[in-house]
């Protein structure tokens, strides 16, 4: 039967590589993280976000008396609603009303708009993620304005009022550049680390007379030093 040989692993080998590779460590973390914030502030564009809020009403007559069956109702139509604001009719409106043909398609609009209910209330929320955050904030003043009399149309029973008007975000949404920065560290130390280690392995010199017993399982008898003569 052939015997299996198996290497083990030193913990102090592997401390001892990563110590003797510091500073390429550092130095690689350090480039990439730089680099990441760079390219992150000067090569990708800032997006905003623009919300607004409607809250969906499912009384078609004037009683004042609010029901579960009215709420659970309301909140069972945003899905719906959200079909019809979402649909190519109404989205073309909204583009032609803000002259934004050369931006966005009816379907580009309907995959950039997101609109869902807030905690599963009768509160819908209308977002979009633009470059221009002004046009973010017409798109979604825009879509709000119209919602009112498309959706009690299309939908008979029910109406719909503004919670919240559009609104655009001060800061861009993304991308996120202490996030991009610290991937790229992350990454900068791992390709690093993982040079160090892939040098050590193909490094098939013996430094020591202990990696000539380690490797070779022979016994060193004796030493011969190297001496510089100078002439």
């Amino acid at each position: 039967m052939l015997e299996q040989e198996y290497e083990t692993i030193d913990l102090r080998e592997v401390f001892s590589i990563l110590k003797s590779n510091i500073l390429v460590i550092i130095a690689s973390a350090a480039i990439c993280g730089l680099i990441g914030m760079l390219a992150t502030t000067f090569l990708i564009t800032p997006k905003y976000r623009a919300d607004g809020m409607l809250i969906v009403n499912n009384r078609s007559d004037a009683s004042t008396v609010i029901t579960y069956d009215n709420i659970n109702s309301a909140k069972n139509l945003v899905g719906t609603y959200s079909v019809v604001l979402k649909s190519e009719t109404v989205l073309k409106q909204v583009i032609d009303a803000l002259g934004i043909s050369e931006a966005y398609s009816p379907s580009g609009l309907a995959s950039a708009i997101s609109i869902n209910a807030v905690d599963q209330s009768q509160v819908m929320k209308l977002s979009i993620i633009d470059e221009d955050p002004q046009r973010a904030r017409s798109i979604i003043a825009e879509l709000m304005r119209i919602a009112a009399p498309v959706l009690t149309e299309t939908v008979e029973a029910g109406s719909v009022k503004v919670v919240s008007e559009a609104n655009v975000t001060e800061n861009p949404v993304s991308p996120n550049k202490l996030m991009n920065t610290v991937i790229a560290v992350v990454l900068g130390a791992v390709l690093a680390v993982g040079y160090a280690f892939l040098k050590e392995m193909l490094n098939n010199t013996f430094v020591t007379d202990s990696d000539i017993t380690k490797h070779l399982g022979l016994t060193v008898l004796g030493v011969i030093p190297r001496i510089n003569i100078e002439e």
